[in-house]
This record gives C-alpha cells, sequence and structure tokens, in this order.
C-alpha cells in the first residue's frame, strides 16, 4: 500500500471524494503541517496551531495511481481560494498537498504547472505543497462523518 495526505477544505467531504475512489483501500481524517503535538479539534479550529483538515488516503497502486489521486484533489476544491472553501474560513481549510517521497513532490508540481498552463481555473492556484510531516488522526467522530450521518454534503 501507498500513502498520500491531501488537505482542501473541510475534511469530511474531501474524505468522501477519496472513499469514491477504486484502489483507495482506507482513509483518515486529521491534522497535519502544524506545530502543536496531538492537537485536538477545537486546538485546531482556534487557528493557533497552524495545522490543516487533512485525510491520509491509503492506496494500492496497482489500482489507481498518485496522478489520478491528484485528480480527484483538483477537482474536490477550489484551489485558488486561500484559507477558505465555501462558507469555512481559516488556516485550517488551506488546500495542501502533503507529499511523502520525491516521486509524489513531483507529480503534484507538475501536475499544477500543467492546470496553471491550461488556465483550468480563473485565478492563480494557492495550493501549498509540502512535505508530509507528523498526521494526528481526528476524533472519531469525524472520521467517515458523511457516512454516519447518512449525508453527502456539508453544506446543501
Amino acid at each position: 500500500m501507498a500513502k498520500a495526505t491531501f488537505a482542501a477544505g473541510c475534511f469530511w467531504g474531501v474524505e468522501d471524494a477519496f472513499r469514491q475512489v477504486k484502489g483507495v483501500t482506507s482513509t483518515m481524517v486529521g491534522y497535519s503541517g502544524g506545530s502543536k503535538v496531538n492537537p485536538s479539534y477545537k486546538d485546531v479550529c482556534s487557528g493557533t496551531t497552524g495545522h490543516a483538515e487533512a485525510v491520509e488516503v491509503e492506496f494500492n497502486l496497482d489500482e489507481v495511481s498518485y496522478l489520478e489521486l491528484l485528480a480527484v484533489f483538483w477537482k474536490s476544491h477550489d484551489p485558488t481560494t486561500l484559507n477558505r472553501q465555501g462558507p469555512d474560513v481559516g488556516t485550517q481549510y488551506r488546500s495542501v498537498i502533503f507529499f511523502h517521497n520525491a516521486d509524489q513532490e513531483k507529480a503534484a508540481r507538475d501536475s499544477q504547472a500543467v492546470l496553471e498552463g491550461e488556465g483550468v481555473f480563473r485565478r492563480p492556484i494557492v495550493t501549498q505543497i509540502q512535505a508530509a510531516g507528523p498526521f494526528y488522526r481526528a476524533e472519531e467522530y469525524h472520521q467517515q462523518y458523511f457516512e454516519k450521518q447518512g449525508i453527502r454534503s456539508c453544506h446543501i
């Protein structure tokens, strides 16, 4: 199994998007990119920890490529809004690709360059691309939230 980590706004919807992909074997929502060890949801929402709401994706490379996961990432949110997705505002909702190795970093940077070169978005992409650091699992009630609630979206 391989691992990928993405932040693209509220982690509930991002997790759900990746759970629909054939070849994704598991997902976990949590917090990454900040300074506090083992932060809580309340800590992250305060905006003082530097963490983003993120999704860690385990996937089978024989069934789905990292490039395919990047395509899901780019389509699942607006990568041109800084520290915001829809009504959710704050650094915890920023757009980030956390790469786990040099191949992932290159693929992420190349995919962003292609999107920018093709003018896919009207505004510049503000997605950060940075090395994956510690990932802290979010509280259990956040895991697979949409499935537990029987919903398909946060914002109706």
